[in-house]
């Protein structure tokens, strides 16, 4: 049997084996480029068509086509040739001046674009605009609010606090405290509807307010229990109550650590005179517009979108007997959060 002519050796400079070392192990994201890559290097070491045909279990008109585009192009020649369609009517320079008007610019009846008045602006189609904004991951219609604390304070406070959640005292409980105030009774005008395959729960968007509560609540750092207590107001005579029973939830021996806000309730000569007579107590203030920083604060967020959310209440007793209910829940199978930022 007559053999064809030799294929023609292929000599590899060093930066192309390690580009083709490098595609050859793109299994997934790139197969078709992996394969033709170990063609060039299967050639590269010698051997015919045929053999490396059967090697890789390639068709030996493939390797053949392979060797021969490596040969004429190089490495351009492995990768995918462009592939005819509709060609962009979008250009570079068009992209950039939207994007340009879009972060640089505002329209003159209104605060923000909107894909289409943008469109419209430019002399785009709406779905060009959008494409783009997308891929830049532009939002115009979207905004966020911050605050910044003005405590003269707030670094001290910040690492005061932070130190504390990451490196908490020995034979002591630290307490994050907070009221959560103006908590409403309501019960919706007519009866909520169960929920339904293909149809959710469905409740009246009016209410019937009942009265109001307070909730104080201490959240133990280490255990994530819960000591609440429920008042009709939120005085320094309520707080002084629930700072009397947590001195006798929490055992003598230990000190009792509490990090709160800079309420007014908090510091009146009351309070005071109540800490001084009990010096196991020892504060630690958040910063100014810093409740984020108070570990309560996600408790009563969790209690709010389980619990109170969607739930309906005909007095504030019903209120607070429910409240109650989920505290004991709560403490029965506790989840404390773990702080895991540094104060820097």
């Amino acid at each position: 049997m007559a053999r064809g002519p030799a294929p023609v050796a292929i000599v590899l400079s060093e930066d192309e084996r390690e580009q083709l070392e490098s595609w050859a192990r793109r299994r997934t994201s790139a197969a078709g480029l992996a394969m033709r890559s170990r063609i060039v290097l299967a050639a590269a070491e010698g051997g015919s068509n045929t053999e490396i045909a059967a090697r890789l279990e390639q068709h030996r008109n493939t390797v053949a086509r392979w060797r021969r585009r490596f040969l004429e192009h190089r490495l351009d020649g492995l990768v995918d040739e462009a592939r005819s369609g509709r060609p962009r009517t979008v250009d570079d320079a068009a992209v950039e001046r939207l994007i340009t008007e879009t972060l640089e610019k505002a329209p003159r009846n209104a605060t923000h674009w909107s894909s289409r008045s943008m469109a419209a602006h430019l002399g785009m189609s709406q779905t060009t605009v959008s494409r783009v904004w997308r891929a830049f991951g532009l939002a115009p219609h979207k905004s966020e609010t911050w605050k910044l604390s003005k405590d003269p304070l707030f670094t001290d406070k910040v690492r005061d606090v932070v130190g504390l959640y990451l490196d908490p005292p020995e034979r002591a409980v630290v307490l994050c405290v907070d009221e959560k105030t103006q908590v409403q009774a309501l019960d919706r005008t007519a009866p909520t509807f169960p929920m339904l395959p293909g149809t959710p729960e469905r409740a009246s968007h009016d209410y019937v307010r009942h009265g109001t509560s307070s909730l104080y609540a201490a959240l133990d750092l280490t255990t994530g229990k819960v000591i609440g207590s429920l008042h009709a107001r939120h005085r320094a005579v309520e707080f002084g109550k629930f700072l009397r029973k947590i001195d006798a939830e929490v055992p003598d021996a230990l000190t009792v650590h509490l990090v709160l806000d800079n309420a007014s309730t908090h510091k009146t000569p009351s309070i005071k005179r109540w800490l001084a007579a009990h010096p196991r107590f020892v504060l630690h203030f958040t910063p100014t517009s810093s409740s984020w920083l108070n570990l309560v604060e996600r408790w009563f967020a969790e209690l709010t979108t389980k619990k109170l959310q969607r739930s309906a209440h005909r007095s504030v007793s019903a209120l607070n007997a429910d409240i109650r209910a989920w505290i004991k829940a709560w403490n029965d199978d506790p989840k404390p959060y773990v702080w895991t930022k540094t104060a820097d």
